[in-house]
């Protein structure tokens, strides 16, 4: 008789934590989207209430704000997205390929000096990206390629020569994982090397290809420091650079139509990663926890 009252009696204590846990993340959610909700809200504001109502809805709806946005410029928002998106899926095709290849080589073959070269990538980690851009453009000045016909080559040439070293070194040890029997068997089937790449790794690698991939895209897209050296020319502008065209020398600023560009600049990111949110979980979650 006793153990149904205790069970009983267990029940409202699971149902009180299940309903404070719920309330819990209710309000970590709400702290994490108020940004983006007052951003969107401002968006649809009027210049001199953006200043007078910091509330999160407008009390006046302005839409306009959007196609002032859009036309502010005498070249086209769709200039600034078309360039953000090519440069942004050139660096994941460039990431992608080059980080492959590498990481294969750390973690399959036998060279000389491999645990030191690998540490050399590794140790590059270290060096913040700011440090590293002016002996870049230096060296690309002295290629040919800022301010060439073509600007974006300083932005993607690297991506396609294994730079990031986090993304090789996720690979690696994603590879680590991956059985060597399977190396072995195709060997025996009369692989060679890159038939093994080919047939093996590539197929099997796909968690951390595509977790590269998604990170790739976001950071690119998102990415200002470096755009903003190499790209000087109004016509190939990328988003993040752009945005910054709408505060003048006088330090007036069109606020409005700002935001509402910056709610537009997100739109691609937040579908890329709503897209792949499933991979990239799977991904995270498979790469870099093993060998």
């Amino acid at each position: 008789m006793g153990a149904p009252t205790l069970a009983v009696s267990r029940r409202p204590s699971g149902v009180a934590r299940g309903i404070v846990r719920t309330l819990i993340l209710v309000a970590i959610l709400g702290i994490v989207l108020y940004p983006l909700i007052w951003m969107v809200g401002t968006s649809l504001k009027s210049q001199t209430e953006i200043t007078s109502n910091t509330g999160l809805l407008p009390e006046q709806f302005t839409p306009s704000n959007y196609t002032d946005g859009w036309n502010h410029f005498d070249v086209s928002f769709a200039r600034f997205f078309a360039n953000s998106t090519m440069v942004a899926l050139l660096t994941v095709v460039g990431n992608a390929a080059s980080c492959l290849v590498a990481a294969y080589a750390f973690a399959r073959l036998r060279f000389p000096l491999r645990g030191f070269w690998f540490a050399i990538m590794i140790g590059t980690l270290l060096l913040p990206q700011h440090v590293l851009t002016v002996p870049q453009y230096i060296l690309f000045k002295q290629f040919g390629w800022v301010g060439g016909d073509w600007p974006y080559v300083p932005l993607l040439v690297p991506q396609f020569l294994a730079t990031e070293a986090f993304f090789v070194f996720l690979m690696v040890q994603f590879m680590r994982g991956i059985p060597r029997e399977l190396d072995e068997a195709a060997k025996i089937d009369g692989a060679n090397a890159f038939g093994i790449f080919r047939y093996v790794i590539l197929p099997l690698s796909r968690p951390a290809l595509v977790t590269t991939a998604i990170f790739s895209f976001i950071w690119t897209w998102n990415e200002f420091f470096r755009q903003l050296v190499y790209l000087s020319d109004l016509r190939d502008y990328t988003l993040p650079v752009a945005m910054t065209l709408f505060i003048d020398s006088s330090g007036q600023s069109s606020i409005g139509p700002m935001f509402a560009m910056s709610v537009l600049s997100l739109l691609p990111v937040f579908l890329f990663f709503v897209a792949f949110q499933r991979m990239l979980v799977e991904g995270i979650n498979t790469s870099g926890l093993k060998g």
